[in-house]
C-alpha cells in the first residue's frame, strides 16, 4: 500500500480510534503531502496554493484572479488529481448557454419498443471540481446557472432538481487586463465566492525554475493523497475547530469597520468605501480561520489564523468610491489600513496603576523636601512599554520592614568644606525619596 493510500484509510479511521491531537497531527501531515505533490507540476505560488486548499477544506467556492500565464487552470486541475476527485472544465464565452451548463433534456428511443422519451443528460457542473475559466466571459444569464449549484449544491432542469456529488468546489478564473467584451461579476455571485485569491508573477530563481523544467521532456506523476470521503471528513473536523469569544468578535469588528455608515468605522473609511462587507464575511473569516489552524497543526483559532485570511475574504466584498480611485487607492491598501487600526478586543476588569498609594506611604517625607528641586528620574534598563511593568514592580512594599539604605545627609546641613575662591558653602540637597 502506497503512502497516500495509508493517510487516507487512516484519515477515514481517525475520528474512531485517535486522540484530537493525533487527528491535527495527520491531518497536517496529509497537508504536507498534498503541497509535495503539488508542487511536482506548480513552481512557487505557495500562497496561492494555501489558499486554495483552505477554501476546499473550509467548503466555499474560490475566485481567482490573475493575468495569463500565471498557472491558475494548471493547479486546479493538479488539485484535482491529487485530491482524487472528478474534474471538469468551462471555458466560459460570450455565446455560452446555461443548458450548456447544467445538462439538457434530448429525446430518445427505445429500441425494444419504439416510444420516445425525454433523457437528461448531465453537463459539466455534474463533477467534484469545476473550473469555471474566464467567468467574466459570458453573459449574466450564464453566470447566473451556477448560483444555485453553488450554494445549494444542486441543480434544477425543467422541473426536476438533481443534486450534485459531495464534496463539490467551483473554481473560477479572470483575467484583469482585458475589460472590452467581458460581464463584470455581479455582487451578489461575487459574494457566493469564500476567497478571491490574487496571482502575482513569480520571483527570478522560480521564473528560471518554470523554464528549465517545462522545456524538457519529462514529466512528473500525481499520486492521489485525499479521496472525497476524506475531505467530507475533514470539513467536519473544520466546524468543530474551537473559536473564542475573542476571536469571533474580532472578526467582526474588521467587517463592521469596512462599512462606511457605521458609526464605529474609521474616518478614511467614510472617505473610501462606497459599500461595506456583508455579514457572510464574518462567516468566511472564521471558518477560513478554522481551516488554516487546523491545517497548520493547531487546535484553535488564533488573531494570526484571522489576519491571514482577511485579505482575500474582504477584497471582492468591499468596493472603493471615486476619492479613492482618484487616488489611486485600492481596496488591498485600505484593508491593511483596517488592520492596522481595529485592535484586537481586550476583556477583563481594568486594573489601575499604584500610583496614589505610593503617594499616601511617603506624604511626610514628601513636606520636608517641598522647597529642594525634583530629582530626576532613577534610570531603568528599557525593556518595553512603560504599561507592560507589573504593577508594583517599582514601588516599595507596603508590608514588612523598609529597605535598607545608606545615611544621609540631614536637609539644610552645610557642607563642611569650602571652595578654593572663598564662596559660601553650598547647600547640599536632600537624597531622592526611596
Amino acid at each position: 500500500m502506497s503512502g497516500s493510500q495509508q493517510t487516507s484509510s487512516t484519515l477515514q479511521a481517525a475520528s474512531a480510534q485517535l486522540s484530537p491531537e493525533e487527528i491535527v497531527q495527520r491531518v497536517a501531515k496529509a497537508r504536507e503531502m498534498l503541497l509535495n505533490e503539488v508542487h511536482k507540476v506548480i513552481i512557487g505560488q505557495d500562497e496561492m496554493i494555501e489558499q486554495m486548499l483552505i477554501c476546499i477544506f473550509a467548503r466555499g467556492h474560490c475566485l481567482t484572479i490573475g493575468v495569463p500565464g500565471l498557472a491558475k487552470t494548471l493547479t486546479v486541475s493538479t488539485l484535482a488529481k491529487a485530491l482524487h476527485l472528478k474534474f471538469s472544465r468551462i471555458q466560459f464565452t460570450p455565446d455560452l448557454m446555461p443548458s450548456d451548463i447544467t445538462g439538457t433534456e434530448i429525446i430518445d428511443q427505445d429500441p425494444a419498443t419504439g416510444q420516445r422519451y425525454f433523457r437528461f443528460v448531465k453537463g459539466p457542473i455534474f463533477a467534484n471540481i469545476v473550473l469555471a475559466d474566464e467567468i467574466n466571459r459570458t453573459p449574466p444569464k450564464t453566470q447566473a446557472a451556477l448560483l444555485q449549484a453553488m450554494q445549494e449544491y444542486e441543480v434544477t432542469v425543467a422541473g426536476k432538481t438533481y443534486p450534485l456529488e459531495q464534496p463539490f468546489f467551483v473554481m473560477a478564473t479572470q483575467n484583469p487586463i482585458e475589460q472590452e467584451g467581458t460581464y463584470p461579476l455581479p455582487e451578489a455571485q461575487l459574494d457566493r465566492f469564500m476567497l478571491s485569491i490574487h496571482i502575482g508573477y513569480p520571483s527570478r530563481d522560480e521564473e528560471r525554475e518554470i523554464v528549465m523544467t517545462t522545456t524538457q521532456p519529462q514529466r512528473k506523476d500525481i499520486n492521489p493523497v485525499l479521496s472525497g470521503k476524506d475531505i467530507l471528513w475533514i470539513q467536519h473536523l473544520v466546524r468543530q475547530v474551537p473559536a473564542s469569544q475573542h476571536m469571533v468578535d474580532y472578526a467582526v469588528d474588521l467587517v463592521r469597520a469596512t462599512r462606511p455608515k457605521d458609526p464605529s468605522a474609521p474616518e478614511f473609511v467614510k472617505n473610501y468605501l462606497a459599500w461595506g462587507a456583508g455579514p457572510r464575511a464574518a462567516q468566511n473569516i472564521i471558518l477560513t480561520a478554522k481551516a488554516r489552524a487546523i491545517l497548520h497543526g493547531r487546535y484553535a483559532v488564533t488573531a494570526e489564523d484571522v489576519r491571514a485570511v482577511v485579505f482575500p475574504v474582504l477584497r471582492h466584498r468591499i468596493f472603493t468610491n471615486f476619492n479613492a480611485d482618484a487616488e489611486g487607492i485600492d481596496v488591498d491598501q485600505i484593508i491593511e489600513r483596517i488592520l492596522n487600526t481595529v485592535p484586537e478586543p481586550t476583556y477583563g476588569e481594568h486594573i489601575p496603576v499604584r500610583a496614589p498609594a505610593r503617594k499616601a506611604v511617603s506624604k511626610e517625607p514628601a513636606k520636608a523636601s517641598a522647597a529642594s528641586p525634583a530629582p530626576p528620574p532613577p534610570a531603568f534598563p528599557s525593556v518595553g512599554p512603560a504599561s507592560e511593568t507589573p504593577p508594583g514592580a517599582l514601588e516599595p512594599s507596603l508590608e514588612g520592614p523598609p529597605p535598607a539604605v545608606a545615611p544621609s545627609v540631614t536637609p539644610g546641613r552645610k557642607a563642611p568644606l569650602t571652595g578654593k575662591s572663598g564662596r559660601p558653602p553650598i547647600e547640599i540637597a536632600p537624597p531622592p525619596e526611596e
